[in-house]
């Protein structure tokens, strides 16, 4: 697909779509930056926060995941991605786009503030996989990235050969010879843990101190302050000392 305004526009009027989702792919590529450069943006790409999008649409953020999720496994083949931390906007990229320039699609981890502008460590789902053309998963090049990708999902425990054997069934089932590679990474997050599978490991809470004698008389002095009305006392304490 040709990176031009036209060219997106039509892919998307093309593309069966939900109502919802012909709208917010629209307003997506309003916001496209056509020149590298503008707005601190790479050529083809738009930055949106997830609330932003959300008030535009006039929907929830489950319903903006949601229609997310419906570009992303769709011809348009949507990508989103976060490279400058948690308080960062997402970056979205239509997928196809000449250059075959490919960007992540998951989460940064929720640790992450840098400004850093690599792209090392993200997982990349762009392009299209042939069904049944390969049945054995590492020797395609899908392997790391559905190791690297299922951790946060409810598949984060089942072989990876195990996923891509499922996923290769379900679109034989359905008829599909070549599909986009977004539709595995959806797969994956509508992933649906068998009766009985093992539970995500929690970590344990650590210990709490224990209060020494001066500590605990301190928290009980501080608890009768009545801190939660103060502004009424302090109003109280003016009007009486004049």
């Amino acid at each position: 697909m040709t990176m031009t305004t036209g060219a997106i526009l039509r892919r998307i009027t093309e593309t069966d779509l939900s109502a919802s989702g012909h709208k917010l792919a629209t307003i997506i590529l309003d916001g496209i930056a056509w020149k590298d450069g503008y707005n601190g943006l790479a050529r083809g790409t738009a930055a949106f926060t997830l609330a932003h999008l959300a008030e535009k649409m006039g929907v929830s953020r489950q319903h903006l995941t949601a229609l997310l999720s419906e570009l992303s496994e769709s011809a348009l083949e949507l990508v989103r991605w976060k490279p400058n931390g948690k308080f960062a906007p997402w970056l979205f990229r239509f997928g196809g786009s000449e250059g075959e320039v490919h960007m992540p699609d998951v989460v940064s981890a929720t640790g992450d503030t840098s400004l850093s502008r690599e792209f090392k460590n993200k997982t990349v789902f762009a392009g299209r996989i042939e069904i049944a053309s390969v049945t054995n998963v590492y020797h395609t090049p899908w392997a790391e990235l559905i190791k690297a990708a299922k951790s946060s999902f409810a598949c984060w425990n089942v072989d990876t050969q195990a996923i891509w054997d499922r996923f290769m069934a379900f679109n034989k089932a359905r008829g599909n010879s070549v599909v986009p590679a977004g539709f595995l990474l959806g797969f994956m997050r509508r992933w649906r843990s068998s009766p009985g599978a093992a539970a995500r490991p929690v970590m344990e809470a650590a210990p709490q101190r224990v209060l020494d004698p001066v500590e605990v008389e301190l928290l009980e002095q501080t608890r009768a302050a009545p801190s939660a009305n103060r502004q009424f006392h302090a109003s109280d304490l003016c009007r009486l000392i004049g």
